[in-house]
């Protein structure tokens, strides 16, 4: 590693391994182009052993590492996140692919933030990168897309955000002639896989909805003419940071719907389900029994499987909170879903881990169940506190940060307090909270607007500013952001009334 600044050499020997601990990779860039620091993290996620080896400037880093992004076009001259950084600009998330200088083949993926902190005169003064290993489940995806390529059950993946297809396998190509260039990028009006289908509006529906679209007969419509009958369902599915609909196809002009082609399907599901990077479980729709738990799940929960399955996640106590965890229970069984809601999952060994959960009502083997997905996101929500803390901790004495800069720190530092769900609360406007209230009751627009003397056009606009206020995009979801803040439908706190203008 270079050296830091050499006053108080102990303060620098202690900075050092408290970074050093850090699983996230931390590297400090000077204002003048040196690469002044990196832990073993970093240095790790690049296969080098010394800082200089990563370059003493960012010119040289340019040099000797060759960054790609995820579509494998280069990064040009000034692209690099070192440049980025070093230029001022402050990013939450660059995935790139890492390779030595002169080899063809990717060895690491890195997703990168930045932290760029100003002095007083607004010339950057702390240029910080964290990077995260993202190699083993971008792996995994690869996996995942190999798997979806061999398979041979027709199917084509269609991106929610503007309803294109951005995946299709050989066995859709060989049932209906098309070739690969007819179907990537276009939309769902131009290839429409539920053309015929007996419930199509019921179809269309869910698919705008981003849900489950249980198996139906449809009429496929064949690119030289013709049609072809089949058997068409939906299943959510992300792929990449994208959400999207899995179309899934069984021919019934040469297969028929027996409890073969069923179980089929259901090994073709649980082949997606075991290769999947993100915690996932299965469970009965009724009770809450886990049914399955994929590999992810039990790496991250250390629970081995047998230990979960017939069990429900309260009985166990997966959620720290136990209350939130039976409002998440109450909440799906009233709405079939549950979209990105802040959890906290204990652990077999007592720890708590911070995860993003969705949920989803699926139907295997004839049984209502569901698919919950647990995205665990604590590492990168602690990584610049964690940062924050250690640079704050052994160099608060010391000139190498000016105060402005430890006043930043600081700043960041508190962020993640709980007075911050007071402010929330606080900041929201008055008729929000009205509306947030009569929502964490369970009234519809409908009623909303008839007890608040409002249209409904009115009522769903306050509702969609809660949904950018808060982060969410569920009503679901919303009730329990509320509640995780003491907002638990009735009148609001006094606390939080505003203050009344004078007359």
């Amino acid at each position: 590693m270079s050296d830091l600044p050499s006053q108080d050499h102990a303060d620098h020997q202690q900075l050092r391994l408290i970074l050093a601990a850090l699983q996230d990779g931390v590297i400090l860039i000077e204002p003048d182009q040196r690469i002044s620091w990196a832990n073993k993290a970093a240095l790790r996620m690049h296969g080098v052993q010394a800082i200089t080896d990563l370059g003493a400037t960012v010119s040289e880093y340019r040099k000797r590492f060759e960054l790609r992004y995820r579509n494998r076009h280069r990064l040009a001259e000034g692209n690099y996140p070192m440049e980025r950084v070093l230029a001022g600009e402050a990013f939450d998330e660059v995935v790139v692919e890492v390779a030595p200088a002169g080899e063809n083949k990717a060895q690491w993926t890195h997703r990168i933030r930045s932290l760029v902190l100003n002095d007083a005169s607004g010339i950057p003064d702390c240029l910080v990168l964290i990077l995260n290993d993202e190699s083993e489940r971008f792996d995994a995806e690869e996996r995942f897309e190999a798997a979806f390529s061999a398979n041979p059950a027709p199917a084509v993946i269609l991106r929610l955000s503007d309803h294109r297809h951005v995946k299709v396998n050989r066995g859709f190509l060989e049932m209906t002639g098309y070739t690969e260039e007819q179907v990537l990028g276009r939309s769902a009006y131009q290839i429409d896989v539920l053309e015929g289908a007996a419930r199509r509006e019921f179809a269309i529906e869910r698919l705008q909805e981003g849900r489950t679209i249980p198996q139906m007969e449809g009429l496929l419509q064949l690119p030289g003419g013709g049609e072809k009958r089949v058997v068409v369902a939906g299943q959510p599915i992300e792929v990449g940071d994208a959400a999207c609909m899995l179309f899934s196809f069984v021919d019934l002009e040469h297969h028929k719907l027996t409890e073969e082609t069923l179980r089929q399907s259901e090994e073709n599901f649980e082949v997606a389900f075991l290769l999947s990077p993100v915690p996932t479980l299965i469970a009965l729709r009724e009770g809450g029994r886990i049914l399955r738990a994929n590999d992810a799940f039990v790496r991250e929960s250390g629970y081995a499987e047998t230990e979960l399955v017939g069990r429900g996640a309260v009985e166990i106590g997966l959620w720290a909170d136990r209350e939130a965890g039976q409002a998440l229970e109450r909440q799906f069984q009233r709405t079939g879903t549950v979209r990105d809601v802040d959890m906290r999952l204990r652990t077999k060994d007592g720890s708590v881990l911070d995860l993003l959960v969705s949920a989803e009502a699926v139907t295997l083997g004839n049984r209502p169940c569901v698919l919950v997905m647990a995205q665990n996101v604590a590492e990168r929500r602690r990584t610049e506190i964690e940062i924050v803390t250690a640079i704050e901790a052994v160099m608060q004495d010391t000139a190498w940060f000016s105060r402005v800069v430890l006043e930043k720190l600081a700043k960041l530092r508190r962020a993640d307090t709980q007075d911050s769900a007071v402010a929330e609360l606080a900041d929201l406007p008055h008729r929000a909270r009205d509306v947030l209230t009569m929502v964490c009751r369970g009234m519809e627009d409908a009623s909303i607007a008839n007890k608040l003397g409002i249209s409904r056009n009115t009522v769903r606009n306050h509702v969609t500013g809660l949904y950018r206020r808060t982060g969410v995009n569920s009503r679901a979801a919303l009730v329990i952001w509320a509640r995780e803040r003491g907002f638990d439908g009735g009148p609001p706190p006094k606390t939080l009334q505003p203050p009344r203008k004078p007359n």
